[in-house]
């Protein structure tokens, strides 16, 4: 929970860099917790409501960590629109969240 946090308090942080650690594991309590909306959701016939205000409220801090760790690979946070490409994009993309930190780099010390 505390990387879910510290992502969440650095909602317009685009600089500087998001070790794999912080970014999976945002990714992960942001997965268990649309599950949970969702399963509330059906028991209570919302119909996507929950789950559409949380995604709102969660796309800004997304989208910070996502460039912060790009920025941690080594590349500009404008690799993120490599994503709109069908397929190969999100492929791409998740390749590059799965590799390790360079050392210090332009956009900052190594955060390990």
């Amino acid at each position: 929970m505390e990387w879910y946090l510290k992502v969440i308090t650095n909602y317009v942080g685009f600089t500087g860099r998001a070790r794999r650690t912080e970014y999976w594991m945002f990714v992960l309590i942001n997965f268990l917790i649309g599950i949970a909306l969702s399963i509330v959701e059906a028991v209570v016939g919302l119909s996507g409501y929950l789950s559409g205000i949380y995604s709102l409220a969660i796309f800004l801090p997304s989208l910070a960590v996502v460039v912060r760790r790009l920025h941690d690979t080594g590349r500009s946070g404008i690799w993120i629109l490599i994503g709109l490409v069908p397929l190969i994009g999100a492929i791409v993309l998740l390749i590059f969240m799965c590799l390790d930190s360079e050392g210090d780099n332009p956009y900052g010390p190594s955060p390990k």
